[in-house]
């Protein structure tokens, strides 16, 4: 017995949205508005952790909404329980990807090779760089790796630290806002019961031109407006703090616990050394740390170019697999079974954290025991990440149980509002609130999820990403990677606002405007 039963509420599956309006819808449409209030409140004015101010205004919606106080846990619990179900396993998983690329050195690869070639493609090859690189990994840390390369090859080339900066940050935004297994997507796709691999097809489509435009074109424009060079944080972590003891005959010992390597540097935040330049492959050269660490604890090697890229794009192969045979493939075909099980998102990154604990671990000299370490080590900071998507799974349910969403879907439909521009809408005035992408995307879709009830999965992938393009409107002061790309190159409040948060409000619009247009084809 579901728990809106128990209350003596209808669920909203069987409410009818077409019933007239009566006091309940208004009541739990202010309430409703009065916990989102007290969210903003608690998150923006008193620094409260945006885990406690979700419990707090879903158990305050509850409440208010006429729920039994017995059934509002019970309702919230349910809605946690579903979306950390199988989102948690996806972050995890994702995580682990992410912290193995950074630590072998896969990204200095990627970043190496891309970057070789004449000085005018930078742009665009630095926009493919963070494509590449943001597919596993989450936004924060892609930052991290790509800003200080970012900053040393505007020193290198003498070009404006905008016009190679916005496309770098461009390709990580739009991933981490559009494509699984980004937690923002996830949590939706969680929310709204969508497909993963078929969001991830469809959001690959949006995410390519959205990149290009807010990327190396609108690059263009930023460095004319703001046009700074190399300065600010991640120019002393990319030069000032890196420095290399070279040994004569001996091995390279790295002070900072940065990669260096040819052709390029780059900072990871990680604590692990890297090998020499050029040790790309079989090379013979040793890498250890400057406390002498024991065989194993650190890399002799880094990945090739073509094995970091395998890594990285094979759990998108399997879920794109899954997707088509979906779409085209008859259920009765033999190889219909084999495709669903390995392109499931769960077996596909699994088997990517296999593959990457070879191509990034004991391939590059990384012992057993230490890769059981950085993967628990990749547990830890997506800790925070995981509880934020799983209140906002209990928020949702419990809109949902107290008849919020009802009271929503009959205004949508007075209005003929489809849910993709209303999932928008209530995503990017969150986003203004909050300045948090997942509390916008969680929140925006618990509110659009009866609209979308009954929707294909088409559909409901393109309301995913309608969400997810509202949950990068406008980044500003009150979103803490406006803070990061501030510091790191060095600008005031105002050319951050002129740079990175125009590009925020290009991807946003334009994810909408690309969603849009797909729906009229789908």
């Amino acid at each position: 017995m579901g728990i809106a039963y128990e209350v003596g509420l209808p669920l909203v599956a069987d409410a009818d949205v077409n019933a007239p309006w009566n006091g309940h819808d208004t009541r739990v449409l202010v309430v409703a508005a009065l916990g989102i209030a007290l969210i903003v409140l608690l998150i923006v004015a008193l620094k409260v952790h945006a885990f406690l101010a979700l419990t707090i205004g879903a158990l305050f919606v509850g409440l208010g909404s006429g729920i039994a106080a017995g059934a509002v846990t019970k309702s919230y619990e349910n809605g946690v329980g579903s979306v950390l179900g199988y989102v948690g396993v996806l972050i995890a998983l994702g995580a682990m990807v992410g912290k193995l690329l950074a630590d072998s050195g896969g990204a200095d690869q990627v970043v190496d090779t891309l970057l070789r070639g004449r000085a005018g493609g930078l742009p665009w090859k630095m926009a493919l760089i963070a494509f590449i690189i943001g597919i596993p990994m989450f936004f924060e840390i892609g930052l991290v790796l790509l800003i200080p390369v970012v900053v040393l090859a505007v020193r290198r080339t003498g070009a404006r630290a905008m016009l190679l900066g916005i496309p770098a940050l461009a390709g990580l935004s739009v991933l981490h806002g559009f494509v699984p297994p980004h937690p923002g997507p996830l949590a939706a796709i969680g929310v709204l019961g969508g497909n993963v691999g078929i969001t991830l097809a469809l959001g690959l489509l949006v995410a390519i031109p959205t990149v290009v435009v807010a990327g190396p074109l609108f690059g263009r424009l930023a460095a004319q407006w703001v046009p700074i060079g190399a300065a600010g944080a991640a120019l002393e972590v990319g030069a000032g703090h890196q420095q290399a003891e070279v040994h004569p005959g001996g091995p390279t010992t790295m002070s900072s616990g940065s990669t260096m390597s040819s052709g390029s540097t780059m900072s990871s935040g990680s604590s692990e050394s890297s090998a020499l330049p050029g040790s790309s492959g079989s090379s013979g050269a040793s890498v250890v740390d400057g406390d002498g660490a024991p065989a194993g604890s650190v890399r002799t090697r880094t990945p090739s170019f073509t094995a970091t890229i395998v890594t990285v794009l094979f759990p998108v192969a399997l879920m794109l697999l899954k997707a088509a045979s979906d779409v085209w493939m008859s259920k009765d075909n033999p190889l219909y079974p084999t495709l669903q099980f390995i392109g499931d998102p769960v077996v596909a990154l699994l088997i990517a954290v296999l593959l990457a604990m070879y191509t990034f671990g004991t391939a590059v000299g990384f012992g057993v025991p230490e890769l059981s370490r950085k993967i628990g080590t990749s547990l830890l900071p997506i800790s925070g990440v995981m509880l934020i998507v799983g209140a906002g799974g209990g928020f949702k349910q419990v809109l949902v149980d107290g008849g919020t969403g009802t009271a929503i879907a009959k205004i949508a439909i007075a209005a003929n509002l489809s849910a993709l521009l209303l999932g928008w809408i209530v995503a990017v005035l969150i986003r203004l609130a909050t300045g948090s992408a997942t509390v916008a995307t969680v929140t925006a879709a618990g509110i659009v999820a009866p609209l979308a009830t009954g929707e294909s999965t088409t559909h409901l992938a393109l309301v995913v990403l309608a969400i997810g393009a509202g949950s990068l409107f406008f980044s500003h002061v009150n979103d803490a990677g406006f803070w990061l790309v501030k510091e790191y190159f060095g600008m005031t409040v105002g050319e951050t606002i002129k740079t990175w948060s125009v590009m925020e409000t290009i991807i946003s619009v334009m994810g909408l405007a690309l969603t849009l247009l797909l729906s009229t084809f789908l």
